[in-house]
């Protein structure tokens, strides 16, 4: 079958393989047709050699982690042929550690979980999987031309739930949130924002385009400019550009009692000079909490799924900016300006 490749730590090694293997057994009982996959930066950061991890006793890594597939059989009997899903990204480690012993693998403590197509377990990227019950995901009918979403819609999930967590501490009462940065995971954030009922804003550099758009159509606001010339204080703050500047400037703005949630990662490599003191100083006195976010267990996943089958179809569709076919690989993997979301879609047969 076919599935798109690459040898981690080797750049431009990206390959559509036309004789891939077909999915082991070992992998689980549920078998799976793959519909698409999602590109995002992570794909293209293993594609320049950055990082990713093959599976024990091989080369290659079969890239793709954010899915969308039908179920061709499951004797198990817990989901039934036909049914749309998205695979869970990350598995726990076998030791396991307290957390993937209790099913909290995205917080897993010793570093040994495997995630599809990054660390060391194949990724979606193919025409067939297989996978545990338990890490199959199903999907509202209504969601079949864009439940590729899903993935980065647990990230979100999982950043709300824990702002939420935080926020029990005390006697709390958000009404405003600032979401940076547009991509996929940001719009998503903002998504979610609008179906808890608080006042969304979301600040991006983009001045037109489908960013704006898809921020007026929620009924939230967007800004352009610069983080300290908002005249505001969100109560929360999902920071999900990861640029250095914006993560502090976001935790000097938030307000009293206020939340930051980072899901941006920092490539580094760059320095700025901050007042640390000051930003001390403020985050202790008015209460505030910073804390970053990555991942999801399968609760996240099963949130994600329910605030999609809440949203407008139409507007999720919006999100997906660019379908490449499965002859135009590469072309997937290619950023372009105007992408928000990017999608690789497979041929039902090849």
């Amino acid at each position: 079958m076919y599935a798109v490749t690459v040898i981690p730590g080797t750049a431009d090694s990206l390959r559509l393989v036309d004789n891939y293997p077909e999915p082991s057994p070992q992998e689980g009982p549920v078998l799976v047709e793959t519909l698409s996959v999602g590109v995002c930066g992570t794909d293209r950061e293993i594609i320049d050699g950055a990082f990713g991890e093959a599976p024990p006793g091989s080369d290659t890594l079969v890239l793709g982690h954010e899915s969308l597939g039908r179920v061709i059989e499951d004797p198990t009997g817990q989901l039934r042929p036909g049914d749309p899903i998205a695979g869970i990204v990350r598995h726990p480690d076998p030791v396991p550690c307290p957390n993937c012993a209790a099913r909290e693998w995205d917080m897993c403590r010793n570093g040994l979980y495997t995630e599809h197509g990054i660390k060391a377990r194949q990724g979606f990227a193919r025409q067939r999987w297989r996978t545990q019950p338990e890490f199959a995901v199903p999907l509202a009918p209504g969601l079949a031309e864009v439940g590729v979403l899903l993935e980065p819609a647990s990230v979100v999930a999982k950043g709300w739930e824990h702002v939420d967590r935080i926020g029990a501490r005390s006697v709390w009462r958000p009404r405003r949130v600032l979401v940076t940065g547009a991509g996929p995971i940001g719009l998503l954030a903002a998504l979610l924002g609008q179906q808890r009922g608080l006042e969304v804003h979301v600040l991006d550099r983009a001045e037109v385009g489908h960013k704006p758009e898809l921020v007026d159509r929620l009924g939230a606001t967007y800004h352009a400019g610069p983080v300290m010339a908002l005249d505001f204080e969100p109560d929360i703050v999902l920071e999900c550009t990861g640029a250095p500047t914006v993560v502090i400037d976001v935790m000097d703005k938030v307000g009293r009692n206020g939340i930051v949630c980072l899901t941006g990662v920092s490539t580094g490599g760059r320095t700025i000079e901050i007042d640390a003191g000051a930003l001390n100083h403020s985050l202790v006195l008015e209460n505030n909490v910073v804390f970053g976010s990555v991942n999801a267990n399968r609760r996240h996943w099963l949130q994600a799924a329910e605030a999609l089958a809440r949203a407008d179809v139409g507007w999720l569709a919006g999100l997906i900016t660019r379908r490449e076919d499965l002859d135009h690989y590469a072309e997937a993997y290619e950023g372009q300006p105007d992408d928000i979301k990017v999608v690789l879609e497979f041929p039902a047969a090849r």
